[in-house]
């Protein structure tokens, strides 16, 4: 459970922080100072945090090590794989979702901006 919130964490950090880099590079030359200020200073704030969340996935990893190693001592090897592989695809086909939910938002959004230029 703590490993999906922490992929899920760190998804949704790297998602806003690349939405908030787009937004200073498409900054125009009429925008307010105030604007480029507010997100800079949010693009330093989801930058501190995104490594604040990467350190609680290697803190997750080292107490799924251990977990792991406890885990091991109780199944038959063939259990014991199939728990690994299982504990590896929940996080791949986590960060696959919200690649996807991502991807269509970004769709969606170009869609908005190309319908709103008509």
């Amino acid at each position: 459970g703590d490993l999906d919130k922490v992929v899920n964490l760190l998804l949704s950090l790297s998602g806003r922080l690349a939405r908030v880099e787009n937004a200073l590079n498409s900054l125009g030359p009429h925008t307010s100072a105030e604007d480029k200020v507010a997100l800079r200073e949010k693009k330093r704030q989801l930058a501190a945090q995104l490594e604040d969340a990467k350190e609680l996935k290697e803190h997750v990893g080292r107490r799924e090590k251990v977990v792991g190693a406890m885990v091991a001592r109780y199944l038959r090897d063939e259990h014991l794989q199939d728990y690994q592989h299982f504990v590896k695809m929940k996080s791949a086909l986590i960060t696959e979702q919200r690649e996807l939910e991502e991807k269509i938002k970004l769709g969606q959004e170009q869609l908005r901006c190309l319908q709103e230029s008509l």
